[in-house]
């Protein structure tokens, strides 16, 4: 998955999940972990880095996909 590559290269270089990836190799950290492509995550979600143009990417994908949070003013409408 390209989006994912991406979020691993971002995240190599946020300091304080770099920090945290330490804790995890050393066992110190239970709530955070790293999944079989090398991706930080906390709880079983991807950690998304303090990166302004990967938040962008993930805003507009949402907004694009039918996974949209909204479902609109018709549905609230009918429901």
């Amino acid at each position: 998955n390209p989006f994912l590559e991406e979020v691993k290269e971002c995240q190599k270089r946020d300091q304080k999940l770099m920090e945290k990836l330490m804790l995890i190799n050393e066992g110190k950290e239970t709530d955070f972990g790293v999944d079989e492509n090398g991706v930080i995550k906390y709880r079983g979600r991807v950690c998304v880095p303090g990166v302004p143009e990967l938040k962008k990417m993930i805003m507009e994908e949402g907004h694009r996909s039918g996974l949209s949070i909204h479902p609109g003013v018709t549905k609230m409408y009918q429901d």
